[in-house]
């Protein structure tokens, strides 16, 4: 089975007090840094086989605390950004709790929009649909995916079958792990916002291996079907970053 380790970046100076947003240059403080490091050393006994981010610089700083170590490169998806906020970009917290759309934000997000940004609905389908392509190029692998508490938040509920309304009732900690497991009878939340060890989540010495017979090259249904969902196949496996559509 796929397996999607979804990990929230690390923290950084913007994480309590404003909507960080899609703002450049929001960068991992101390504090990040060091939970990047530990988590580095959480998963470092887990088979990861790719490290995809989103491209802003918090994720990719904390993607590379988990690629560099195995020599991988991180590649970076974009509709694994943070949520569009429009106006609300960048703006306090405490100023925003004022605002007449708040409480639809909170109790209503499914047809709630940022002025001038995204819902949340748009938002969930957005990470759903590059997740699912994601995971169709990884049959029977997994794969570490670095993003955003709200996008997150808005997959696990997706998966998990919660109503995106009450997606508000989920918390997803700086530097942690959400582990989903894709079976043939579905979604099973593995891992939920995960910040200690994550020992139960390596394969058994039966599972690391598959029967000859079960293991197989990727089909090109799989990696076509990737593409077709907004991520595009990268062309090189340079360690560094690689930007996909």
């Amino acid at each position: 089975m796929t397996v999607l380790l979804l990990i929230r970046h690390g923290a950084n100076d913007m994480v309590h007090g404003r909507l960080a947003g899609r703002l450049p240059g929001v960068r991992l403080n101390e504090e990040g840094r060091r939970q990047a490091a530990n988590l580095a050393a959480r998963l470092a006994d887990l088979p990861i086989e790719a490290v995809y981010s989103s491209p802003l610089d918090r994720t990719v700083e904390t993607a590379e605390a988990i690629a560099a170590p195995r020599g991988l490169p991180i590649r970076l998806v974009e509709a694994l950004q943070e949520v569009d906020y429009g106006e609300w970009q960048g703006a306090e917290l405490k100023e925003l709790y004022k605002h007449e759309l708040w409480p639809g934000v909170q109790h209503y997000p499914s047809g709630t929009r940022f002025p001038n940004g995204e819902t949340l609905g748009e938002t969930q389908m957005r990470i759903v649909t590059a997740l699912d392509a994601l995971r169709a190029r990884h049959p029977k692998g997994m794969i570490a995916v670095v993003s955003h508490a709200d996008a997150i938040r808005l997959a696990t509920a997706y998966y998990i079958g919660i109503h995106i309304d009450l997606f508000q009732r989920l918390e997803v900690a700086t530097c942690s792990v959400t582990a989903i497991g894709f079976t043939r009878m579905g979604p099973r939340l593995l891992a939920y916002n995960d910040t200690g060890s994550l020992a139960h989540l390596k394969p058994k010495p039966e599972e690391a291996q598959p029967a000859p017979s079960e293991a197989s090259p990727q089909s090109g249904q799989a990696a076509e079907a990737a593409t077709g969902n907004g991520v595009a196949a990268p062309t090189a496996e340079a360690t560094g970053a690689t930007t996909l559509a």
